[in-house]
């Protein structure tokens, strides 16, 4: 079994305080992440929201774990209906008039190895999208 964590790391023609600013900030992750209920950064704070793939809903629930402004963001990543215990890290660095991210996901070999959308290819795709796609399309526009 695999377990080595996922990383990606990408480079944003954007300052350090936008893109922390729409890691943190519901209104904004709405644009580019996932509808979140609520969502602060604060340590014990709680979240949740449905992703879905191959037609089937996954509801994620995620508590922050360590909050360091304009660096760093961490919270666990479990499923409600699914056991499994993982674990994401959004590290900012500042690259002078551009941020570069580290996200890493640890523990994606804790979920069910049978179910597709437990692979590692799917995490890779969609944190490939997510920090890609979505984050960079948005703070082009912002």
């Amino acid at each position: 079994m695999k377990t080595e964590p996922f990383v990606i790391e990408q480079i944003y023609d954007a300052p350090i305080a936008s893109v922390w600013t729409a890691i943190t900030d519901n209104n904004k992750m709405k644009d580019w992440y996932f509808k979140l209920e609520d969502f602060k950064p604060e340590v014990g704070f709680t979240f949740r929201f449905a992703g879905s793939d191959k037609g089937v809903t996954f509801w994620h629930k995620c508590v922050i774990t360590e909050v360091i402004p304009l660096k760093k963001l961490a919270h666990t990543w479990r499923y409600e209906e699914y056991p499994g215990d993982s674990h994401v890290t959004w590290e900012l660095f500042d690259e002078g008039d551009k941020t570069r991210l580290k996200l890493t996901h640890t523990g994606l070999e804790t979920f069910p190895q049978d179910n597709p959308s437990f692979a590692r290819e799917s995490f890779a795709k969609g944190w490939t999208y997510i920090t890609g796609t979505g984050l960079p399309g948005y703070l082009a526009k912002h």
